[in-house]
């Protein structure tokens, strides 16, 4: 080959090589120009509109970036999935309302202990400083009833007077505090912790000098009905739909798709409770779990078999009759009656007291056939369907003289052309509802009014002690013996009672995705 021809060869090369050079670049030009089309210089864009998110020029729909849901005080993250619920030993009392089955359960969130003392007069305190002055009866109402430490037969005076009050019990579970309570006490806890979380974001400022109806309260902030101290460098900032001759000072509200506030802190449902107390995610091997729980730990022996503890107890109960804490000088569990809320053993979640201590108030309604009917993803028996008060426009109902938003149950009319509920009120689906009972008289001209009627097949008072009102306890107490221990064990009482052996423990559900990427580092 000549040297003209070898130049010839060269040049085109060269020119071959460009041309792929530029194709490249342009391709990855094309690419980057694609995965950044949902952005416009440091703004995202719509991916089906092309409309820029957070743009005032063009209506201003505020989108806010994507975060996981932080973990609320007190709480711990529980991974949910599947599990076998129910019982996991033979009931001496030959009852049959818990037969294993196998469910599933969103993850969630938990209270790592019991509720303290010290938590609930935490509320109390908020009570009467923001309502005593105008509506003392609220105070009253939530006041736990220290007289359930009161037997006909025993001397337990000094824990009516001291049990609650006294700094000495402060880390010890909350008692006497009856189902309805425990709801209301969760439902502050939420506008609490809501308020924090906007008060550390600078959107509101510290008010301490709340009274009555000027309290804050998550959904009456959302409603616009709230709009509390704002922060000196905030003011000036307009809110959404700001209209003519509004006040300038107020602070550009919050909603709930900014991800700010969080979910309701709330009783767990049945399911949630026994999944979490159960703890088997140290029980898993790929998508099996290899050792079904008795208790929240491992084995069916009720002391600690580890060198540093042997043959300690690891929970709070009744060992025998008359036997509550052991003998003086080598105490088994060392409590006669509730013991802090962090003594013995965390399970495989960090809960501490899972068994034993004080038995715990869940959502559900009672039924003993319950195993047979709910779902098996997310079970629970309790549903009653409300939407928020409004009026006849179509706005927001005004809240009430303590500040809240007021709810109602749907209306027959809302509900009407649903497929996947046709009621308010499902506390009695499948059983005791009209259409669950052999009884029934298709052509009874009062049908629709004893539909949800539970008294065919439970008559309060003369053929049981079930109505819509009897709620699940779960988990043994301190006055319990070691078959209560047992997760799967359930036993009910009236919403409206308290008990000396009967606490209770938050939840709140989780948003996004149902695992933990933190946890997952780890």
């Amino acid at each position: 080959m000549s040297s003209y021809e070898q130049k010839k060869t060269t040049n085109s090369q060269s020119m071959r090589i460009r041309r792929n050079l530029l194709f490249v670049l342009s391709l990855s030009a094309g690419i980057m120009a694609l995965t950044s089309c949902s952005k416009k210089g440091s703004q995202e864009v719509s991916q089906t509109t092309g409309w820029a998110y957070n743009d005032p020029r063009n209506g201003d729909f505020q989108v806010a970036p994507a975060r996981q849901q932080i973990t609320g005080p007190g709480l711990a993250f529980i991974e949910g999935g599947t599990y076998t619920m129910g019982a996991t030993e033979e009931s001496p009392f030959y009852e049959w309302d818990n037969q294993p089955r196998k469910v599933t359960v969103n993850s969630f969130y938990m209270d790592k202990t019991e509720v303290r003392n010290i938590d609930y007069l935490e509320y109390i305190h908020w009570l009467q400083r923001v309502y005593g002055q105008d509506y003392p009866g609220v105070v009253q109402k939530a006041l736990p009833d220290t007289n359930v430490w009161r037997d006909k037969l025993a001397y337990n005076e000094p824990l009516v007077e001291t049990y609650f009050r006294h700094p000495a019990y402060h880390e010890y579970p909350v008692v006497g505090v009856s189902w309805v309570q425990a709801n209301a006490y969760a439902s502050w806890r939420t506008d609490r912790v809501n308020e924090m979380l906007l008060i550390k974001a600078g959107y509101l400022d510290y008010d301490p000098n709340q009274k009555d109806s000027s309290s804050f309260n998550t959904e009456a902030y959302l409603a616009g009905q709230y709009n509390g101290k704002i922060p000196e460098n905030k003011k000036g900032l307009l809110h959404f739909g700001k209209k003519k001759g509004e006040n300038d000072s107020v602070v550009r509200r919050v909603s709930f798709e900014k991800g700010i506030l969080l979910p309701h802190y709330r009783l767990p449902t049945e399911a949630e409770w026994e999944f979490a107390a159960l703890g088997l995610m140290g029980n898993t091997v790929q998508n099996r779990v290899v050792e079904r729980k008795t208790y929240p730990w491992n084995g069916t022996s009720l002391r600690n078999d580890s060198k540093k503890y042997m043959g300690k107890f690891m929970a709070n109960f009744k060992d025998d009759n008359g036997d509550f804490m052991g003998v003086a000088g080598d105490l088994n569990d060392g409590a006669a009656i509730p013991a802090p809320v962090m003594s013995y053993w965390p399970n495989d979640y960090g809960l501490y007291n899972m068994a034993g201590n004080v038995s715990e108030w869940v959502m559900d309604v009672y039924r003993p056939m319950s195993y047979q009917e709910v779902s098996d993803m997310n079970p629970f028996r309790g549903n009653v369907f409300k939407n928020i008060k409004r009026n006849p426009d179509g706005s927001i109902a005004r809240k009430d003289s303590l500040g809240h938003i007021e709810f109602l149950p749907i209306t027959a009319k809302e509900a009407a052309k649903r497929d996947n509920y046709s009621q308010a009120n499902n506390i009695n689906a499948k059983d005791g509802d009209f259409e669950s009972t052999i009884q029934s008289d298709w052509n009874n001209p009062n049908k629709d009014e004893l539909k949800n009627s539970t008294k065919q097949m439970y008559d309060y008072g003369v053929t049981t002690l079930i109505n819509d009102k009897s709620r699940v306890i779960k988990g043994g107490s301190w006055a319990d013996g070691p078959y209560y221990l047992s997760p799967g064990v359930r036993r009910y009482m009236d919403e409206d009672k308290a008990s000396a052996t009967v606490g209770f423990r938050c939840a709140m559900s989780r948003v996004g995705s149902p695992e933990d990427s933190k946890l997952k580092k780890k």
